[in-house]
């Protein structure tokens, strides 16, 4: 099958024939983060093919397992990825999150050290000021 699937007009992927896929919503979500860190959840969830709340679901997973950070900035919200973490599951390890979005997506951002979509060893640790002496 082709990704992504062709549908029909007013077709969802949930009307599609009942298949298996090898990436998670998880995953689906923080690849669509990694291509736009600063999209509101309901274009996350159009992005993924899930709901609005599932969305707000999985953000919450991923900043509670240390893959994401959230700032506001006024009334919108962006996303900072903390993608050195290894994947959780025991067979995967070995594997970080960034090197999994790097195999699946055409992010150029993943290589860009000052894009906010980059590993957490470049990241500053929070309360501390990159300008600050010491």
């Amino acid at each position: 099958m082709a990704w992504p699937p062709q549908l029909e007009e007013g077709q969802t992927l949930n009307e599609q024939p009942r298949t298996w896929g090898f990436l998670t919503n998880h995953a689906r979500v923080l690849a669509a983060i990694a291509s736009d860190p600063g999209s509101r959840l309901r274009d996350i969830a159009a992005a993924c093919d899930i709901t609005e709340r599932t969305a707000q679901n999985i953000v919450n997973d991923l900043e509670q397992a240390g893959y994401l950070r959230r700032e506001r900035a006024g009334r919108r919200t962006r996303h900072t990825l903390c993608l050195d973490g290894s994947l959780r599951h025991p067979a995967d390890a070995h594997v970080s999150a960034w090197r999994l979005l790097d195999i699946c997506t055409q992010v150029p951002a993943l290589h860009m050290s000052d894009s906010p979509v980059h590993r957490a060893a470049e990241l500053p640790t929070p309360g501390h000021d990159p300008g600050a002496s010491v």
